[in-house]
């Protein structure tokens, strides 16, 4: 191969090394933000009974069709 071919093959793989490098941190930063969020909640009053609430709903909306779960997402 060309020294070109290759510098320009090598460029590319460290500009994909930087996007996969960028995405792996958001993808951290969005992380703490979920479980940061999460233990706010838990914290909240009523929070023990709202997910009581969730989890009946959920039980009365899901329907089983060939293995599969339907949940209305409304």
């Amino acid at each position: 191969m060309k020294e070109s071919t290759l510098l320009e093959m090598q460029n590319k793989i460290k500009a994909l090394t930087n996007v996969v490098q960028h995405l792996m941190n958001e993808n951290t930063q969005l992380r703490d933000l979920a479980v940061g969020t999460l233990e706010t909640l838990k914290l909240m009053d009523g929070y023990d009974q709202a997910i009581e609430k969730l989890k009946e709903s959920l039980t009365k909306k899901e329907g089983k069709k060939d293995g599969v779960i339907e949940q209305d997402t409304k």
